[in-house]
Protein backbone atom coordinates (compact mmCIF):
# COMPACT_ATOMS: atom_id res chain seq x y z
CA UNK A 1 0.00 0.00 0.00
CA UNK A 2 3.08 2.42 0.50
CA UNK A 3 2.26 5.84 0.80
CA UNK A 4 -0.61 5.85 -1.60
CA UNK A 5 -3.48 5.61 0.56
CA UNK A 6 -2.10 8.60 2.61
CA UNK A 7 -2.22 10.92 -0.41
CA UNK A 8 -5.39 9.43 -1.19
CA UNK A 9 -6.60 10.56 2.31
CA UNK A 10 -5.39 13.93 2.29
CA UNK A 11 -6.91 14.16 -1.35
CA UNK A 12 -10.62 12.90 -0.02
CA UNK A 13 -10.40 15.86 2.79
CA UNK A 14 -8.99 18.52 0.76
CA UNK A 15 -11.90 17.83 -1.82
CA UNK A 16 -14.44 17.60 1.29
CA UNK A 17 -12.71 21.06 2.66
CA UNK A 18 -12.96 22.54 -0.93
CA UNK A 19 -16.39 21.88 -1.34
CA UNK A 20 -17.34 23.43 2.31
CA UNK A 21 -15.72 26.64 1.27
CA UNK A 22 -17.16 27.14 -2.17
CA UNK A 23 -20.56 25.61 -1.30
CA UNK A 24 -23.70 27.67 -1.82
CA UNK A 25 -26.18 24.94 -0.29
CA UNK A 26 -26.76 23.84 3.12
CA UNK A 27 -27.39 20.38 2.16
CA UNK A 28 -24.36 20.15 -0.16
CA UNK A 29 -21.93 21.51 2.91
CA UNK A 30 -23.20 18.26 5.19
CA UNK A 31 -22.43 16.24 2.11
CA UNK A 32 -18.83 17.86 1.76
CA UNK A 33 -18.49 17.43 5.62
CA UNK A 34 -19.02 13.78 4.78
CA UNK A 35 -16.40 13.43 1.95
CA UNK A 36 -14.04 15.23 4.20
CA UNK A 37 -14.49 12.91 6.89
CA UNK A 38 -14.19 9.94 4.61
CA UNK A 39 -10.72 10.49 4.06
CA UNK A 40 -10.15 10.06 7.66
CA UNK A 41 -11.18 6.68 7.16
CA UNK A 42 -8.80 5.86 4.86
CA UNK A 43 -6.10 7.20 6.85
CA UNK A 44 -7.16 5.38 9.66
CA UNK A 45 -7.23 1.87 7.26
CA UNK A 46 -3.66 2.92 6.37
CA UNK A 47 -2.08 3.13 9.44
CA UNK A 48 -3.53 0.05 10.44
CA UNK A 49 -2.35 -1.70 7.51
CA UNK A 50 0.37 -4.50 7.33
CA UNK A 51 1.35 -6.71 4.58
CA UNK A 52 0.54 -10.30 4.77
CA UNK A 53 -1.38 -9.37 8.10
CA UNK A 54 -4.18 -11.38 9.29
CA UNK A 55 -7.05 -10.94 11.79
CA UNK A 56 -5.79 -11.04 15.02
CA UNK A 57 -7.24 -14.07 16.35
CA UNK A 58 -5.32 -16.43 17.72
CA UNK A 59 -5.46 -20.00 18.00
CA UNK A 60 -4.01 -22.81 15.82
CA UNK A 61 -3.79 -21.35 12.68
CA UNK A 62 -1.66 -18.21 13.52
CA UNK A 63 1.78 -18.66 14.89
CA UNK A 64 3.45 -16.36 17.79
CA UNK A 65 5.70 -15.07 14.85
CA UNK A 66 2.58 -14.40 12.16
CA UNK A 67 2.05 -10.17 11.11
CA UNK A 68 -1.37 -9.22 12.28
CA UNK A 69 -3.37 -6.39 11.81
CA UNK A 70 -4.10 -3.26 14.87
CA UNK A 71 -7.68 -4.33 15.69
CA UNK A 72 -7.49 -1.07 17.74
CA UNK A 73 -7.23 1.02 14.28
CA UNK A 74 -9.91 -1.03 12.87
CA UNK A 75 -12.10 -0.37 15.92
CA UNK A 76 -11.47 3.39 16.05
CA UNK A 77 -12.67 3.65 12.27
CA UNK A 78 -16.01 1.55 12.70
CA UNK A 79 -16.49 4.26 15.59
CA UNK A 80 -15.75 7.40 12.98
CA UNK A 81 -18.12 6.01 10.83
CA UNK A 82 -20.68 5.71 13.53
CA UNK A 83 -19.94 9.24 14.49
CA UNK A 84 -20.18 10.24 11.06
CA UNK A 85 -23.46 9.15 10.60
CA UNK A 86 -25.02 10.91 13.59
CA UNK A 87 -23.39 14.58 12.49
CA UNK A 88 -24.66 14.28 9.42
CA UNK A 89 -28.04 13.32 10.23
CA UNK A 90 -28.24 15.97 12.91
CA UNK A 91 -26.89 18.53 10.34
CA UNK A 92 -29.22 17.32 7.64
CA UNK A 93 -32.01 17.67 10.47
CA UNK A 94 -30.56 21.21 12.09
CA UNK A 95 -31.03 22.54 7.53
CA UNK A 96 -34.19 21.11 7.63
CA UNK A 97 -35.12 23.29 10.65
CA UNK A 98 -33.11 26.53 9.08
CA UNK A 99 -35.41 25.85 5.80
CA UNK A 100 -38.44 25.85 7.23
CA UNK A 101 -37.80 28.94 9.68
CA UNK A 102 -35.77 31.29 6.91
CA UNK A 103 -37.16 29.58 3.73
CA UNK A 104 -33.53 29.21 2.54
CA UNK A 105 -30.60 27.09 2.41
CA UNK A 106 -28.22 29.28 0.81
CA UNK A 107 -25.95 30.49 3.44
CA UNK A 108 -25.50 34.31 2.13
CA UNK A 109 -29.61 34.91 1.69
CA UNK A 110 -29.81 33.23 5.56
CA UNK A 111 -28.68 37.09 6.71
CA UNK A 112 -27.86 37.46 10.85
CA UNK A 113 -29.10 34.38 12.81
CA UNK A 114 -31.33 34.85 15.88
CA UNK A 115 -31.47 32.78 18.97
Amino acid sequence: MNHYAYFVSVGVMLLGVAGIATSRNLVHTVVCLSVAQSGTYVLLIAVGFQYGGVAPIFGGQVGSRTPVVDPVVQALTLTDIVVSAAVTSMLLALVIQIAKRHRAIDPDRLGRLEG
